[in-house]
């Protein structure tokens, strides 16, 4: 079974600074019928402008992913820590028991271009922490590149929660498979590009969700990135 879920339809947030797409109901949009899919909460599309973004504010007891399109992000936070996440940067911020930050585009002339996952953890209350790694583009090209899981294996950033996430960075006419074990449940986000997933063709900022296929192929129709979430059922 295989729901896709389109741009188009996702809620749409803009300020003079933000343009925001929501995969999920957050903030000001909500909507019953898409809650988050599984352990996954949030997946918002944010285009911030030159110089702008998010003042310090707070979370608590998530999993917060951040990935990067275009541009950079810069962010402070109440551990002291402070870095800047690029193009090919896999940062995650386990919320725990509660952390204030700060995200600004790190450029004071081009817009940044990123994909903000939160997932729910396995456990509250964790001690917060952050951790970010780098992935090469020949890591991710025509092929799954494991980028967070669990057990942090492969280089992987460890994410608290039951979930094996993997990007990909298709060249045109390329494809790459996936055989998720049974009882598992999939989510397909196109970062960039299009693609069709088992013959669903699939645009830029769409995602679908995916249950019981026991083999799913990803082909590019154009260049294209995409992200994938292997979950517990």
């Amino acid at each position: 079974m295989m729901f896709p879920r389109r741009s188009a339809d996702r809620g749409q947030f803009e300020i003079s600074w933000l343009k925001s797409k929501h995969s999920f109901s957050f903030g000001e949009y909500f909507d019953q019928r898409h809650m988050g899919y599984g352990p996954l909460r949030v997946i918002n599309e944010d285009i911030i402008r030159p110089g702008a973004g998010f003042g310090r504010h707070g979370h608590k007891d998530m999993e917060i992913l951040t990935y990067v399109l275009k541009g950079g992000v810069s962010h402070q936070d109440s551990l002291g820590m402070g870095s800047t996440i690029r193009p090919g940067d896999v940062q995650i911020m386990s919320a725990g028991t509660g952390i204030e930050h700060s995200e600004f585009n790190a450029s004071d002339q081009d817009e940044s271009h990123l994909l903000q996952i939160w997932m729910i953890p396995e456990v509250k209350g964790l001690a917060p922490r952050y951790q970010q790694t780098r992935f090469d583009d020949a890591e991710k090209r025509d092929r799954l590149r494991l980028i967070g899981a669990r057990d942090g294996r492969e280089g992987a950033v460890t994410i608290f929660q039951d979930i094996d996430l993997y990007a990909s960075l298709l060249t045109k006419g390329k494809s790459v498979t996936h055989e998720p074990k049974p009882g598992r449940r999939l989510w397909l986000q196109v970062a960039q590009g299009n693609v069709a997933v088992n013959g669903i063709v699939l645009e830029q900022g769409d995602g679908i969700a995916i249950e019981d296929e026991p083999k799913i192929e990803i082909i590019a129709r154009s260049d294209a990135e995409v992200l994938l979430f292997d979950m517990r059922g």
